[in-house]
């Protein structure tokens, strides 16, 4: 039996791209964001940082970027809208909320707990539909 590198080397590309890619994709698990995206749906995100690579600068974030961060009030990462910013004794912060909710997210965010941005396409949110059921139903969710 002879080993054909060539084919192993194919193998090792794609399991590294898929995942790579796989990072890159977050799956909804809430109503929060209708009718923007809905549970059960994957965004494809940026990074604030991946492996050492900034896809993005958090402090370039504005209003109506939908991000992910990491929320005081929540145990997961949240990923709702930016509908204002603010200065607060020379810190930037940022008013969060999400699209379905009556009211915004109950602390300022901080540059700093923003760790990814939707990736948009023109003005449209990359969202993929539906696909992430099979991942909730496996996480319990």
């Amino acid at each position: 039996m002879e080993i054909d590198f060539k084919e192993i080397a194919s193998y090792i590309i794609i399991l590294v791209i898929v995942l790579i890619a796989a990072q890159h994709l977050n799956v909804v698990v809430s109503g929060s964001m209708e009718p923007a995206f809905y549970r059960g749906d994957i965004v494809m995100v940026q990074k604030a940082d991946f492996l050492g690579i900034h896809e993005f600068d958090p402090a370039d974030v504005k209003i109506g970027d939908v991000v992910v961060y990491d929320a005081a009030w929540f145990d997961q990462p949240v990923i709702h809208r930016v509908i204002n910013i603010v200065n607060i004794n020379g810190t930037t912060m940022y008013v969060i909320k999400g699209d379905n909710n009556d009211s915004p997210d109950p602390y300022y965010v901080t540059k700093d707990q923003i760790r990814e941005k939707v990736v948009t396409f023109g003005d449209n949110l990359v969202v993929i539909p539906k696909i992430g059921y099979l991942s909730l139903w496996l996480r319990g969710l």
